[in-house]
């Protein structure tokens, strides 16, 4: 590792000393021990926050989770994007060698050795990844998942060049590099706020002198913003969404119930109840058919078409929900899914072959393939007028 990976910095009476990592770099993990058992710290910060360590410091809590909580907590997109992430990571730690997080992994234990305070300096990353995806619009949110899958699951042979790229960025921004341009929030979310939340946790942190670990593509960012007075809460919540977006949430379903309603005022009551006939047909296949592509249980199909109907004229449901739910209950994950997650979820078929990331993958599909279904059904139910 090049010695302009390590900063120095004074302010007032602390000396802060920033490593710049590659998160998968064998040479990152050697010199973050090296650079802790010579300064011998007061603190050591890492770039983790408090999930990110759970999952490196004890990886088998996989089996705990709880699957039918995460969706009905809405969590299952989250915790899928998650993973996708992490396959990207793993492949290249796979390949080289290497655990993912070696280097925050290590600076953890020679923290622990030396008898250094220890501060979890990153943001959530369920912050990080919702602030980003809120602040984006509609095709942006297309362009982002396109690019983080293509990237993750249909990436091609992994070279010497992709490590040195990973020396200058964080993993997450390698890849949606091309996207940066196009998509500023992503950058200001993922990069930025991160970049300004790190500076800010590592100068609060106690001690005379401290060491911080963090990714090589914020050390720039962090020593910019070290002498910045930050209100760390203006870039720890989750924004709600906008009026236009809560707005066009209830107007849809009320668009269809009055479509129907005209349909039995204009047209007669016949007409009225074909476009209800069509609506829950249309929407009932559409959504059946998600849960078909993924073999799912015909318990889960089933339950998916009577759902769909429902869920579509009400913005707090959503057919994949009720379908993952039920498909968890059905073919309920066992031990064995869990402890072969962090293998699975390295290729495409893993992520197929696998219980969980099945149930979480038919989820999202099904969600689609009914939304599919709304759009097929109204210019279908507008004949009736």
């Amino acid at each position: 590792m090049e010695q302009e990976n390590v900063r120095r910095i004074r302010i007032g009476e602390k000396e802060i000393v920033l490593v710049g990592t590659a998160h998968i770099s064998k040479e990152s993990a050697e010199q973050v021990e090296r650079v802790i058992e010579e300064e011998r710290p007061d603190t050591v910060c890492v770039e983790l926050c408090q999930a990110r360590y759970d999952a490196i410091r004890q990886p088998e809590n996989w089996h705990k989770m709880d699957i039918v909580k995460l969706i009905k907590e809405k969590k299952a997109s989250l915790l899928l994007a998650q993973w996708v992430v992490a396959s990207y990571q793993r492949k290249i730690a796979e390949k080289f060698q290497i655990r993912p997080g070696e280097e925050m992994l290590r600076a953890v234990r020679k923290a622990e050795e030396i008898g250094a305070e220890l501060v979890l300096a990153d943001r959530d990353i369920r912050v990080t990844l919702l602030r980003t995806w809120r602040m984006m619009g509609l095709w942006g949110k297309v362009k982002l998942l396109t690019e983080i899958m293509a990237a993750t699951l249909f990436s091609e042979e992994i070279t010497e060049e992709d490590i040195e790229k990973l020396k200058k960025q964080d993993v997450l921004d390698l890849a949606i590099a091309s996207l940066r341009e196009k998509l500023p929030t992503v950058k200001t979310t993922l990069i930025d706020e991160r970049d300004q939340w790190l500076a800010h946790k590592i100068r609060e942190s106690r001690g005379n002198k401290i060491v911080a670990v963090v990714g090589a593509g914020h050390l720039s960012g962090v020593v910019d913003n070290m002498g910045l007075n930050l209100d760390p809460e203006s870039i720890n919540h989750i924004p709600p969404p906008g009026p236009w977006s809560r707005a066009a949430t209830w107007a849809f379903p009320a668009l269809i119930v009055g479509l129907i309603l005209g349909g039995f005022l204009y047209s007669g009551n016949q007409a009225g109840l074909n476009m209800i006939l069509w609506w829950s047909a249309i929407t009932a296949s559409f959504s059946a058919l998600g849960a078909l592509l993924m073999l799912a249980h015909p318990a889960t199909i089933l339950t998916a078409a009577l759902a769909a109907p429902i869920t579509t004229l009400h913005p707090l449901l959503a057919a994949g929900w009720v379908a993952g739910i039920t498909e968890a209950t059905m073919r309920k994950p066992q031990v064995k899914d869990f402890m072969a997650l962090r293998e699975d979820i390295i290729s495409l078929r893993g992520f197929f072959r696998n219980k969980i990331t099945r149930i979480l993958i038919m989820v999202a599909l099904v969600n689609i393939t009914t939304s599919v279904g709304t759009f097929v059904a109204i210019p279908v139910m507008m004949r009736y007028f």
